[in-house]
Parts: C-alpha cells; sequence; structure tokens
C-alpha cells in the first residue's frame, strides 16, 4: 500500500503532460482504435459470426429432423399399440371360441361313453339275471332230485 501512494505521488506532474492531457496523440489513438476495430471485425469477427450462424443452422436442421422422426415414431407407436389390441381382443375371442368348442366336444364323448357304459351295463345285467335264472333253474332241479331221492330213501 505505501509503494501505491509512492506511485500516485510520483505521477503528479505539474503543468502540460499530465494524466489527461489532450494533444494530438487523442486523434491518433481514436485512429488507431478505430482501424484495429475494422481489421478485427474483417479478420476475426466475421468469419466466427459466419461458422456461428452456420452451426446454429445445422443444429436448427438435426433438430427439425429429430422432431420429425419423433413424431413419425409416436406415430408408429400409436398404430403398434392399436393393432396390438385388436390382436389380443382376437386372440381372447379365439380362446373363449377354442374353449366353448372343447367344451362341446367333451360334452358328446361324455354323452357317448355314458351310452356305452349304459348299454355295456344293461348287457351284463341281462346277462347276468340269465346266470342267475340258468342257475336258479338246474338248482331246482337238483334240489328235486335230491328230494327224490331222500324221498326214496326215507320210503324205504
Amino acid at each position: 500500500m505505501v509503494n501505491f501512494s509512492i506511485l500516485v505521488s510520483s505521477s503528479e506532474v505539474n503543468g502540460p503532460g499530465g494524466l489527461f492531457d489532450i494533444n494530438a496523440t487523442l486523434p491518433l489513438v481514436a485512429i488507431q482504435f478505430l482501424l484495429l476495430m475494422v481489421i478485427l471485425n474483417i479478420i476475426l469477427y466475421s468469419p466466427l459470426l459466419s461458422v456461428i450462424t452456420e452451426r446454429n443452422e445445422y443444429i436448427l436442421n438435426n433438430l427439425a429432423k429429430a422432431s420429425e422422426i419423433l413424431s413419425e415414431a409416436n406415430k408408429l407407436t400409436a398404430q403398434y399399440e392399436q393393432e396390438l389390441t385388436s390382436v389380443r381382443k382376437e386372440a381372447q375371442l379365439e380362446i373363449t371360441n377354442s374353449q366353448k368348442i372343447h367344451k362341446e366336444i367333451l360334452e358328446i364323448e361324455l354323452n357317448i361313453s355314458q351310452k356305452y357304459i349304459d348299454n355295456l351295463l344293461d348287457t351284463i345285467t341281462a346277462d347276468l339275471t340269465d346266470k342267475k335264472n340258468i342257475a336258479l333253474n338246474s338248482l331246482d332241479n337238483i334240489v328235486q332230485s335230491l328230494c327224490q331221492k331222500i324221498e326214496t330213501k326215507l320210503s324205504i
């Protein structure tokens, strides 16, 4: 801080040539500044601005393409979802129809089996009653012959 105060006190000049001395150098510095500004504008800023505008156009084009692709993807997604729901409904209808058909086939086969079993039971029952009648008749004959033998032995 002491050095700064020494610098300020030493820079004080009495008379012409001070800190804000306006003479012929001021217009020269202004002309140099304007000339430098024009040269920098031509050499540096114009190409830089053209590159920036080209980049902005490239980014905008890519964003437009991306939004088009995204909208197309959304349309395709909606279309495929609709197709998926319709296919699911058709599959569900097909499943219920096939279940109904299988149930009807099962009922028909069950009825046929039941009729076959009933017929089989009827034939077996008829056969058993015939055999029972035959056995009873033969047993009746045997009993009668035994009765006759017993009578003949008792009458002796």
